[in-house]
């Protein structure tokens, strides 16, 4: 996830300065932004994995540290559509529905589950409808750029959710919860083509919830030591309007 938060900056980095570098240049699309409504499209890259918290109380797990279970992170990819209001010359509101799919993997202490389970390792599919309501706060546009920052909240249904099964880690099933509520905040530079506006943008999304359902035993090892199971990600979208 480092790398990519790296890779990200220095494509905005060297994206701002080639648009600085170039003066006295053909303005594109100078009314595009003058629109109330506006309508737009976008494709990304994610990479998602939990944050685990524990419940400091269960006596398999040692500290808030223990590596207890280790999450691998994965990527995956983004698809939406946008629908935008300007407020004013800076300021929008944008409704993002789209859907986000990737794959997490969670490996538990194979010396204490190893003998309850078919397997210490859970795979854990992901595909969510996500339903994000954003404030954008725009800089005021420099030739064909404009920098702006993104946030807001996201209703996400969980497609691949389990929440209803009957069957639980004792016979090798994860559940996760449908709905889950997330955050998202991120940065972004809107660069105008002469066709059209092209807007690449990071985000860090964070899951507010417990997304975790617990095992009908209550002492089980999968699900009691704990307290918090919630996604974490980047993404990496690219927005064509």
């Amino acid at each position: 996830m480092k790398k990519i938060i790296i890779v990200s900056t220095c494509f905005f980095l060297i994206s701002a300065s080639n648009l600085f570098a170039q003066k006295d240049r053909i303005e594109h699309l100078p009314n595009v932004d003058k629109k109330k409504l506006h309508f737009a499209y976008y494709l990304g890259l994610n990479k998602k994995g939990f944050k685990v918290t524990y419940n400091p109380s269960n006596s398999l797990v040692i500290d808030e540290n223990s590596d207890y279970i280790s999450v691998e992170e994965s990527l995956g990819f983004n698809i939406g559509l946008v629908v935008g209001y300007n407020l004013n010359e800076n300021i929008s509101v944008r409704f993002e529905p789209g859907l986000s799919s990737n794959t997490k993997t969670l490996t538990y202490d194979e010396d204490v589950v190893g003998g309850l389970s078919p397997s210490n390792v859970r795979e854990i599919p992901g595909t969510y409808l996500r339903l994000p309501l954003l404030m954008k706060l725009s800089t005021n546009r420099l030739d064909n750029m404009r920098a702006f920052v993104i946030g807001g909240v996201s209703y996400d249904y969980n497609f691949s959710s389990n929440q209803n099964n009957p069957d639980d880690n004792t016979s090798g099933q994860f559940r996760m919860k449908q709905s889950n509520f997330m955050y998202e905040v991120g940065l972004g530079v809107d660069i105008y083509l002469q066709w059209f506006k092209f807007s690449p943008s990071i985000r860090g999304i964070f899951a507010i919830n417990n997304e975790l359902v617990n095992d009908d035993i209550p002492t089980s090892p999968f699900t009691a030591p704990v307290d918090y199971l919630g996604t974490r990600g980047i993404f990496l979208n690219f927005t064509f309007q």
